[in-house]
């Protein structure tokens, strides 16, 4: 049965007040944080709340409507991630038997499982830049980033967040299904969903796209942001999709339709012990973020592509959905300040970040001074001009880091010195001394003898 999007009535979960209160903020928003054009979408699984501000690009003046599909960047990582799952459902696959049995590109790398792909708990570096993986095939590219050499530690331990991981995620599905990844996903998903497919590189779409933009500090304008995405790493984030087509696959995500079966849905909300996102959730589990809200366990998932934020939530016990997407970097704030202010206007809570932890008084940490490599990401912390450890990341203007006893570290604003989650240092349990950083989710090893 394919999916059937809910009417929205005026009354009942969205009072024309509430509507024109939530329109308001959203249209207030946009002006403060200078987001062009942006979407939210409310699904309490009986009323669907769907809102819309501003222009899909600037430079046009093209209205941003209910239906423009937004770049969406990362999110489309557990949509390949529900391709996975879908397959192992059918017996086509294991999620625990080491994905090289199916693709010979990941033999030089230690035993990964499919699930330790999904969960980012595989130890693959993040991956080159975008335009280094434009000059070559998807099979190549594993097999050059995806060796014992680069591994960030034994798979199955620990956490990094790896694009590596949904490009081989999204090799696994065409070598299973026979299919290129992005009939897979628009055969599988998309279309029982409702979805209109629309991908990055498209030479013409068949729905109305939004351009993500960039601000000119000199003039305070917006200017379109070029998207880069090379081919290969499509399955981590080529898909543009809407607020409202979030919706569906959120609801897809907790059960509440039959495009995924609700035990796959369940178990892509299983937590993965060895995951440990730091910065980026409570928890992961194979293919989605999983976030604690008074008491709750919601999913989901966030993305960035250039110049656009686009964000996921879904909670299986309430059935809400929530979904935001916005065509500028400042949607990132924007989302957050929303989501905020959606309690006070409808009573949701939704969580967008960790909340900070209490850890104390702030700590010296002397050891943690050196050099950490994730495949050709080269992290470096090394004392600040106040004596505070700093980290820049491949020659990057250097940030201060606060450290704490659980050897935790906040990064430092320079410019308003406001604090903000930055990830956690590790020691080797053999020899005592640090020997590995992450940061905002992902793992850098040591590479000088500390």
């Amino acid at each position: 049965m394919p999916y059937t999007v809910p009417t929205a009535p005026a009354a009942s979960c969205a009072p024309a007040l509430v509507r024109q209160e939530l329109q308001d903020r959203l249209d207030a928003l946009a002006r403060i944080h200078r987001v062009p054009g942006a979407q939210l979408a409310l699904d309490t699984g009986s009323d669907l709340l769907v809102l819309h501000t501003g222009t899909a690009d600037a430079a046009s003046g093209a209205p941003l409507t209910a239906d423009t599909a937004v770049p969406l960047g990362s999110l489309t990582k557990p949509y390949t991630a529900a391709l996975v799952m879908l397959l192992a459902d059918d017996g086509d696959l294991d999620l625990d038997e080491p994905a090289a049995d199916h693709l010979a590109e990941l033999r030089g790398a230690p035993d990964v499982t499919v699930r330790q792909l999904l969960s980012h708990t595989a130890g693959l570096p993040t991956g080159p830049d975008s335009d280094t993986a434009a000059a070559t095939t998807a099979a190549r590219y594993l097999a050059a980033v995806c060796t014992a050499e680069d591994a960030l530690f034994a798979p199955g331990t620990d956490f990094s967040y790896s694009n590596a991981g949904y490009v081989a995620a999204g090799r696994l599905v065409e070598a299973v299904t026979g299919m290129p990844w992005r009939e897979a996903v628009r055969a599988l998903l998309l279309e029982p969903l409702g979805t209109v497919p629309a991908f990055v590189g498209d030479t013409a779409s068949l729905r109305p796209v939004a351009t993500g933009h960039a601000f000119n500090t000199a003039t305070g304008l917006a200017r379109p942001a070029r998207q880069n995405l090379a081919p290969l790493e499509a399955p981590a984030g080529a898909l543009l999709a809407s607020a409202q087509d979030l919706c569906a696959f959120g609801n897809a995500l907790i059960g509440r339709c039959d495009v995924l079966p609700p035990a796959v849905a369940k178990e892509m909300r299983r937590p993965e012990t060895a995951a440990r996102p730091g910065a980026l959730a409570d928890g992961w589990g194979p293919g989605l973020a999983l976030y604690r809200q008074d008491e709750r366990l919601w999913c989901g998932h966030d993305g960035n592509a250039q110049g656009t934020s686009c964000h996921l939530r879904a909670e299986p016990e309430s059935g809400v959905v929530i979904a935001f997407t916005g065509n500028a970097s400042g949607a990132t704030a924007l989302w957050r300040d929303l989501a905020a202010e959606l309690a006070g206007i409808t009573g949701v809570r939704v969580p967008t970040t960790v909340p900070p932890a209490e850890r104390g008084r702030p700590v010296v940490v002397p050891d943690c001074l050196g050099s950490y490599r994730n495949g050709s990401t080269v992290y470096t912390v090394a004392p600040g001009p106040d004596g505070m450890p700093a980290l820049s990341v491949d020659g990057d203007l250097p940030i201060p880091l606060v450290c704490y006893d659980d050897l935790s570290c906040d990064l430092l604003d320079p410019a308003g010195g406001r604090l903000e989650p930055g990830g956690r240092f590790h020691r080797d349990p053999a020899t005592g001394r640090v020997s590995r950083v992450q940061i905002s989710g992902r793992t850098a090893r040591r590479t000088d003898d500390g």
